[in-house]
């Protein structure tokens, strides 16, 4: 009888350790699938916002080399 009682114990233990791993598992799959829809909303983002910047640097060149054109001549 002793040995009975002792094995349902044991089997209520490992169902107890399997419910925290299995309750982790789906912390860590939720975490990594919000990580994920950032990453693919950031890149989406990225990609279409225009590059002011680059846009700035080239009137910048052509303003730059306008002004060695008035000097040679």
């Amino acid at each position: 009888m002793n040995a009975k009682i002792e094995e349902l114990l044991s089997t209520l233990n490992k169902k107890e350790e399997e419910k925290e791993k299995n309750t982790v598992l789906w912390v860590l799959a939720i975490i990594g699938a919000v990580a994920a829809v950032a990453g693919i909303a950031f890149a989406v983002y990225r990609f279409f916002t225009p590059d002011y910047l680059e846009d700035f640097e080239e009137d910048f060149d052509d303003d730059f080399d306008d002004y060695f054109e008035d000097e040679e001549e």
